[in-house]
């Protein structure tokens, strides 16, 4: 069985972030960069079924500059085989990059394709569908549970008031969510071996598409709270308040 990670590069969440001069991206001067969390539940998921299935190859493939192979290697460092760097600059419309990630799995022998459920950074939720789209692969986005046997995937997935449960045959896309699995640490072992693991590096242009940055803002500072009485006696002038001012009732 052969296993893709496609992961991505954002800053750590817990990163002070501030907005360059242009207006359009972020400074990223002292910025810790980290692979995208819900790209580690897929990583570990390529890990336990290659385990599971007692061979197969499991391969990272990640687009972007050259920053991004720190990134991979983190990937490498935890148990992936090799890595493939599309190298080329992403493009701000997320279906350009879908279709440089997607021209390179294409007829690349891959069985199982996995995606997180989205990067923390833009929280677009549309890479992995496009990908399976572009590639008219099956596809199950935020998956809680994945098997695979005999050719086929069972997965499971939470849904509002229950789990919902679907299956598919292979090759298919999946991307993976919070409660999938508990992902690894990278061990010095694998530290150690990831800097001899093969890397291969394949120039891309992603296309310019129709989206495009017009501006970053940071979100508003709350407001301070106060204090519209005590007791009973401020309830009519809450409701008010909550009505007129907040409109949430």
């Amino acid at each position: 069985m052969k296993i893709a990670v496609c992961l991505r590069r954002v800053p750590d969440t817990t990163a002070k972030i501030v907005i360059a001069g242009s207006g359009t991206v972020i400074d990223e001067t002292g910025v810790k960069f980290v692979p995208n969390p819900y790209d580690e539940y897929a990583i570990e998921a390529a890990l336990s079924l290659k385990e599971k299935a007692g061979g197969g190859e499991t391969v990272v493939v990640a687009l972007g500059g050259d920053a991004v192979q720190e990134t991979m290697r983190t990937a490498l460092a935890m148990g992936i085989d090799r890595g493939v760097h599309l190298h080329g600059t992403p493009s701000p419309d997320g279906l350009e990059n879908a279709r440089v990630l997607a021209e390179h799995l294409r007829g690349a022998g891959y069985d199982v394709m996995l995606f997180g459920k989205f990067a923390v950074d833009d929280c677009g939720q549309q890479t992995g569908a496009m990908v399976a789209e572009l590639l008219e692969l099956p596809c199950a986005t935020a998956v809680t549970k994945l098997d695979i046997a005999a050719g086929r995937a069972t997965v499971e997935r939470e849904v509002e008031g229950g789990i919902e449960q679907a299956a598919c045959a292979l090759p298919a896309v999946f991307t993976c969510d919070k409660g999938l699995n508990n992902p690894r640490l990278p061990s010095l072992k694998g530290i150690m071996a990831a800097k001899k693991k093969p890397l291969e590096v394949t120039p891309v242009a992603p296309g310019a598409g129709s989206v495009t940055v017009a501006a970053l803002a940071l979100p508003p500072e709350r407001a301070a709270g106060r204090i519209v009485g005590e007791g009973a006696a401020a309830v009519p002038a809450l409701m008010q308040l909550l009505t007129t001012e907040a409109k949430v009732i």
